[in-house]
Order: C-alpha cells, then structure tokens, then sequence
C-alpha cells in the first residue's frame, strides 16, 4: 500500500470508529457530521478492500483487518501527537538544541558575556555559535534555518525579514591614553591630521564614518584596516592610530581606562542595530525565547557600558 493514496485524516476517523462503536459518536467526537464520518469510510474501504465494519444491530463491529490495525494505528497517531506537541515546546532547562547566530565583532563583545551568564543558568545544554555572515546571503540563510537569528544594520529587507530594534549607538574616537590629539577635545581639523584604523570585515571600500566625510568632500587616512576591534584597539594602545567605534562597545574596552575617548567630530546619525529573523520562525517557541534572552542581556550590558566617556 501507497501511503501517499492515504488521507492520514481516514485513519484518525477509523480510529474514532473503533472506540465509540458507530459512526455517530464517532462524528460527535471528531466534530463532524455523520455523512462526513460515512463518506470517510467508504473512501478508506476502498483503498484497503476491506468493509473495516459491519452493521450488527446499533453498532459497527470491525473485522479482522480492522482489529489487525487498530493497535500500531493507535501507537502511531499518539506518536505523532506527541511529536507535534513536542515540537510546539520549548523547555530551555533540559533543551539540548543548537542556535546559530549571525553576528558582527561589535554585538559579539557586547552580547555574549551576559548572555552565556544567563544561559548557564536557565539552559545549561543548550549550545550557541555566533558566526559570520553574508548580508546578500542572509534571507536565505534564515529561511533555510542555518541562521536562527541575525543581528544587524536595517538595510532594504523584504517581508519575510522580521525585527526588533535592540541598539543605538553613536560613535567616537578611541585614542591611546596622553594622545597629544586629544588633551584639548577632538576637533574635526585634529581628527583629519591623524591616522587611522578602520575596522570591517570587507576587504575593500569604505567605513560609514567615511562615507559621512566624502559627503562633505573629506577624506581621513586609513594605516591600518583591520577585521575586529578588540585587535584595532590593542593597536591603538600601541600607536598613536585613532579608531572610530561605537560608544558601548568603547565603553566596554575601556572598563580599566586605558585608553582616552572624544566624541566623533561630525553630526552623523547613531548606529542603529536589529535582531532579525524569519517570518517561519516567529510564532517559535525556541526562538521567541532566544530573542528574549539576547534583548534581556544588551538591556543588561547598556548601563556601565554604555558610559564611555572619561
């Protein structure tokens, strides 16, 4: 037999046959109308060539093929109730699933520490790997369920992109600490005289700070361009570079004040970054749960750490 002949509704309603005994109570209990509950047998009779039931008097009594596959019938169906209900929780205490996270160096700093406090807690099996990604890749990628979340800049995202805003930052200027730059405030005609790091994980182009200048027809010089910023700043720390970083993510480097912090010397608007995920996702559990977490811990991180300046 073919199962895909098989409506696996027929089954459920021999099933309800068998135990109610006829097919009225057995339409009361699926919640269907007796010719609905008939019509369903005849269909199934004829795909097994068997009767399944007999009339005898006020009841239907099955045959032998019927009692034959009532019960792996029955263990079927409850296996797979089990199943679906099972795939509809999520108990974060004893899951031992595995999220992938998109993220950037940046997010990666800030996010993880509490985080991974959190869930050690409240989730000690469950495993997470934050990884790179690519943006033109990145619908694709959570469709696909190899990404369960992103977090990033909002670009043009079609409407299968869900988001919550869970950032804003803006930027400043990391220096190491007695920067002769830096003793009398950053002006823009200081920063323009320096050098710099810029930090991207493209190998080309160039960095939004950039980008506001060349609006203005200005143009820094870039010595040093490099993937991550907790490397730019040792280098800072080593050099007389400057970098150009969100103000948290400063803040979090200079928890021990090694280094001195100006504000970016141009009117530019703040970072803005978004947890993203898939429409497929959004009503699931896992992942409404994981998104929680990660909005809980950057709620967590934005208090000393967003105090950068100093």
């Amino acid at each position: 037999m073919d199962l895909s002949r098989i409506d696996l509704n027929l089954l459920v309603v021999l099933e309800a046959i068998y135990t109610e005994g006829g097919l009225t109570r057995a339409g009361e209990r699926l919640n269907v109308t007796q010719p609905a509950v008939s019509h369903a047998l005849g269909r199934l009779r004829d795909l097994l060539g068997d009767p399944l039931f007999v009339r005898e008097g006020h009841g239907m009594v099955p045959t032998p093929l019927t009692r034959n596959l009532i019960g792996p019938l029955r263990e079927a169906l409850r296996a797979m109730e089990l199943t679906l209900n099972e795939a509809r929780r999520f108990d974060p205490a004893v899951s031992e699933k595995r999220f992938t996270l998109g993220c950037r160096d940046a997010m990666e700093l800030r996010v993880l520490p509490g985080l991974m406090r959190e869930l050690r807690v409240l989730a000690p099996e469950l495993e997470l790997a934050t990884v790179s990604f690519r943006r033109r890749d990145m619908e694709a990628d959570l469709f696909s369920g190899q990404l369960d979340l992103v977090t990033d800049s909002l670009l043009p995202r079609s409407r299968n992109i869900r988001h919550a805003h869970i950032n804003t930052d803006p930027l400043v200027v990391l220096a190491r600490r007695g920067h002769s730059a830096l003793a009398g405030g950053l002006d823009l005609a200081g920063y323009l005289q320096q050098r710099h790091i810029l930090v991207t994980s493209r190998r080309t182009g160039p960095g939004l700070e950039d980008f506001e200048l060349a609006r203005r027809g200005l143009q820094r010089k870039v010595s040093l361009r490099c993937q991550h910023f907790f490397a730019a700043s040792r280098v800072v720390r080593e050099t007389d570079l400057l970098l150009t970083m969100p103000g948290r993510l400063a803040g979090l480097i200079n928890r021990d004040r090694d280094y001195a912090l100006a504000t970016f010397p141009l009117d530019m608007p703040p970072q803005d970054v978004y947890l993203c995920w898939h429409a497929n996702v959004d009503n699931d559990p896992a992942n409404c749960w994981l998104r929680e977490r990660i909005i809980a811990a950057l709620q967590a991180d934005s208090g000393d750490a967003g105090r950068w300046t100093g």
